[in-house]
């Protein structure tokens, strides 16, 4: 297919490292990655290549049986429909105990695990790995941290072998590590010369049935606008409390009545990390936002009581957090304070089920923001960019689990 191709390009040049082949579902993009470990295993004698996913098992039954299909034996049907059949079975032995693919010509193919397991937080398990480049099928559902430690594994005999280490990833749209690495600074042109992207469609493939495009048609919005049209600003995660169009109204909110009732909220930056975030709200508006990266208590006071003087508010209409510096604000504004761990309040005589007060603060926001009750009138699109991409990452962790509602902490969120 002509996107294949794209790919091949970056796949066998000498400036490239890391290539992502993602957009929709039914693009070719597991046969392009094993089609490549194909290539390279014939050609570079006693080479060693990775073929990994996040869970060995799914690698199996998904990855490795299209690895098989190509391999195969052309017949009849696979000659009318056009489809790859290499007919190389008794070039390789596949030992389903160790996971290695071997090749007669001494070329191997490892097949991994990259999930990211509690007792292996720092993937010391691919510590002593080699190989010459890695093909990670449905790369978005391992973590940023198992592609850059395979990346750094990629240095098996290139010399001797003359062979330009590469990492080849594949998968559908997802707001992840791989929107931020590769589909962002690619539509921004300002992806590095290193890495690539090729956008990849179900329509790219002419092979596929009516009956699989129908089918995709037939999804929910927010899977359709990923598998199907490829579009990377919606989100498969479940456990997201606010959708992308939510999000898009948020910051176009004419449908959100002014109150006149002047209030303030300010995010202070705890222990110098971080913005010191100021928001003025006229009602559910907020109608002025101003980040500063200092933490300073004198400064934030004295912001604090500009921005008081300016809109009309009053000590007791503004909120900042208590934590760290934040205590210190309280103290010398005189304003109110929130304390991020403590206790959910009651809500109609009912206390509900979080664990704590943030926690709780959050999850109502994100339910106002998806019924169009809360908005913010932004000037810059970089801020608005920047806050979208903090709303879409307000997750709901363990979302099957009976318990306390938690969110997902901002550390998981910066793995991920």
């Amino acid at each position: 297919l002509p996107k294949q191709e794209h790919a091949i390009y970056y796949l066998k040049d000498n400036t490239t490292k890391e290539i992502l082949y993602g957009g929709a579902a039914g693009g070719g993009k597991s046969a392009l990655g094993c089609l490549w470990l194909i290539e390279m295993c014939q050609k570079h004698p006693r080479s060693r290549w990775l073929m990994g996913r996040a869970k060995l098992k799914a690698l199996k039954e998904t990855t490795l049986n299209t690895f098989f299909e190509l391999t195969s034996d052309p017949t009849p049907e696979s000659e009318k429909l056009g489809l790859i059949r290499l007919g190389i079975t008794n070039q390789y032995i596949f030992n389903a105990q160790t996971n290695i693919i071997k090749w007669t010509n001494g070329s191997e193919i490892l097949l991994k695990d990259l999930f990211l397991y509690p007792s292996d937080p720092h993937f010391d398990s691919l510590g002593s790995l080699e190989i010459c480049g890695a093909f990670i099928d449905e790369c978005n559902q391992v973590v940023v941290k198992a592609w850059q430690i395979v990346l750094s594994r990629c240095r098996y005999k290139l010399t001797e072998l003359n062979i330009s280490p590469k990492i080849f990833g594949s998968c559908n749209p997802s707001k992840n590590w791989v929107y931020k690495m590769f589909y962002k600074p690619n539509k921004g042109n300002t992806l590095s010369d290193n890495r690539k992207f090729i956008q990849a469609l179900p329509t790219d493939n002419p092979h596929l049935p009516q009956s699989y495009l129908d089918s995709l048609l037939s999804l929910d919005k927010n899977s359709k606008e990923r598998l199907y049209y490829g579009n990377w600003e919606y989100d498969d995660d479940p456990s997201a409390l606010i959708d992308i169009d939510s999000i898009t109204d948020y910051f176009k909110p004419n449908h959100i009545k002014r109150s006149g009732r002047m209030r303030m909220t300010i995010d202070v930056a705890r222990k110098g990390k971080d913005n010191t975030v100021f928001r003025v709200w006229d009602g559910w508006l907020c109608v002025f936002r101003y980040s500063i990266d200092k933490s300073d208590l004198v400064y934030v006071v004295k912001k604090a009581k500009e921005f008081q003087l300016k809109y009309g508010v009053s000590n007791s209409n503004t909120v900042a957090d208590e934590d760290g510096v934040g205590g210190g604000v309280v103290d010398f504004l005189g304003c109110k304070g929130f304390v991020n761990n403590s206790s959910p309040i009651e809500v109609n005589g009912i206390k509900e089920n979080f664990n704590n007060l943030k926690t709780q603060c959050s999850y109502h926001i994100a339910k106002m923001i998806v019924k169009r009750e809360i908005g913010e009138i932004c000037t810059s699109q970089d801020i608005a960019d920047i806050v979208s991409e903090e709303m879409e990452q307000v997750k709901q962790k363990d979302i099957d689990k009976d318990g306390k509602i938690m969110l997902v902490g901002k550390d998981v969120v910066k793995m991920n």
